[in-house]
């Protein structure tokens, strides 16, 4: 089982977060034996694992959102947890070092980012709240701009003293300005909601995975803007929040792959990533979930297009659906007829990319029959995909598993061979990105949930190096959300406009058009 073995604290530790033995251990045997890679063997491009539409494409789509998805339970799906201490990560590196932006262009050229928010300190939603905060102190925020003296700008920005930003989590930090108020990147995303989540009754539903640490800040805020927003917009929003399982938590080793233990000498679990998440939209009870993450927002004058393209994918999905389920409803009668068989195996392979194997013997009608209902009958998502502008993460790729299956899947680089000379070309080949812009149908024909647990890749987890007061270890994540945690569902690879891509990795993204009011 091990070299090493855990005592009594150990194993009530383990069980109070309610994992057991053997599954610690087998984690730790995956950090030994290292998480497999995936074999990729090619990108998917334009007609080739990514549907371009036609502008009658575009139309028949938005005709099936507005004819049929009003009727629908949907929900929006917003995986929220992620603090903000990126966004400022350079900032705080800036502010540990120097106090005086001259200076600093002397002598830190890659401090950029400092000199990049003394420029343009007016445009940042945040800055007026930093402005009430040094208003009765001297110099204030603009004389201290103006000299190039941002220390205490920056204490106000940083630390306790003040905002104390990037403790906040990414999803209330203010994003954009509209004149007379902010908004949060939270708040953006009940606006845009509007647009494509609310129903024939005005209802709007939306879900945030948050942190445990700021469940009930997220819930406070929440009930302090409700009456606003649903007066502003005339809706009916239902917003609820869950957390990450503990049970999703994973063990951390240091780099000889023993269990990590903290200062106190207990073990060391930290979250499982976004792929424990699986388990969070597994509750939910819906007909159509739209994913999206929490920093891809835009201010209003950009939202229509974006709204637009998930009006889009969501009618394509709604009609890709209806066919997929009559051909399970005449899949499950009798006779089957040969031209069934066809068509039905025309779809999977057309609209799905799923390759069906052909052996040298013809398969009977009825193993046909069984073939084609277990495809057809799993869940479904459609994923827009922008062209690449080589932003950190993933993208789509055709994967090919042991059994010379092929399939298109949503690819970390992380899941690549770093030293596989012919797998890094193909990554480097990638002509689009996956902006999480996903649009899933969780019920079967029947209308009965989908159990999600039953269609992840177990095998694609991530190991991380991370560090932990100072000392590094590795961190196990599970297969990712729209990685392999939905590698066994039906996928639609869609391209979308850049526009509708707008994430908020650093401050500086803030600065981009698309979050600036004109």
């Amino acid at each position: 089982m091990g070299q090493f073995k855990f005592d009594k604290k150990d194993i009530d530790q383990i069980k109070n977060i309610g994992l057991t033995q053997e599954q610690i251990y087998s984690q730790i045997s995956i950090f030994k034996q290292g998480a497999p890679y995936v074999k990729l063997n090619r990108p998917c491009t334009v007609g080739d694992g990514i549907k371009r539409f036609t502008p009658d494409q575009i139309e028949q789509s938005l005709h099936f959102y507005i004819q049929k998805a009003i009727k629908k339970q949907l929900v929006k799906f917003v995986p929220a947890s992620g603090a903000a201490t990126r966004m400022f990560k350079t900032l705080i590196q800036a502010r540990n070092s120097y106090t005086h932006a001259r200076r600093l262009k002397q002598t830190r050229p890659d401090a950029e980012n400092l000199l990049e928010l003394m420029r343009n300190f007016n445009r940042l939603a945040f800055s007026e709240d930093i402005k009430i905060y040094l208003s009765k102190k001297k110099p204030d925020a603009e004389s201290l701009i103006k000299e190039g003296d941002f220390h205490q700008t920056l204490n106000m920005l940083l630390t306790d003293q003040g905002l104390n930003l990037p403790a906040l989590p990414k999803a209330l930090i203010k994003f954009h300005s509209y004149g007379d108020h902010t908004r949060t990147a939270f708040e953006e995303h009940l606006v845009e909601a509007d647009g494509y989540v609310k129903t024939r009754t005005n209802d709007c539903n939306l879900h945030f995975t948050v942190s445990s640490s700021h469940y009930d800040k997220f819930n406070a805020i929440y009930h302090k803007i409700k009456d606003t927003y649903e007066h502003k917009f005339n809706a009916n929003f239902h917003v609820s929040f869950s957390v990450q399982k503990d049970n999703t938590n994973t063990i951390a080793v240091d780099l000889d792959n023993r269990p990590y233990r903290l200062a106190d000498g207990s073990l060391f679990f930290r979250p499982g990533g976004h792929g424990a998440l699986i388990d969070n939209l597994n509750q939910l009870d819906a007909d159509i979930v739209f994913i999206k993450n929490i920093d891809n927002v835009a201010h209003d004058r950009f939202k229509a297009e974006m709204i637009k393209w998930k009006k889009i994918l969501c009618g394509h999905l709604i009609h890709l659906q209806k066919q997929i389920f009559n051909f399970l409803t005449a899949l499950q009668k009798d006779p089957v007829t040969p031209e069934l068989i066809q068509n039905a195996s025309e779809l999977i392979e057309k609209e799905l990319c799923i390759h069906l194997q052909k052996n040298g013997e013809p398969d009977s009608l009825e193993k046909k029959r069984t073939t084609l209902i277990h495809l057809l009958n799993r869940p479904l998502r459609v994923c827009g995909m922008v062209p690449n502008v080589k932003e950190p993460g993933g993208g789509p790729f055709w994967v090919e598993d042991k059994k010379g299956n092929l399939s298109i899947q949503i690819i970390e680089t992380s899941q690549i061979n770093p030293d596989d000379h012919h797998q890094q070309a193909i990554l480097n080949n990638a002509t689009h990105f996956n902006p999480v812009d996903i649009v899933c149908g969780l019920k079967d024909v029947h209308g009965k949930p989908f159990d999600l647990s039953k269609y992840i890749d177990h095998q694609t987890v991530f190991i991380a190096h991370k560090a932990e007061n100072g000392k590094d270890l590795k961190a196990l994540e599970h297969p990712g959300l729209w990685n392999g945690s939905m590698a066994h569902w039906n996928t639609v690879f869609v391209e979308v406009p850049l526009i509708t891509f707008n994430p908020v990795k650093q401050f500086t993204d803030l600065l981009r058009e698309p979050h600036q009011p004109g």
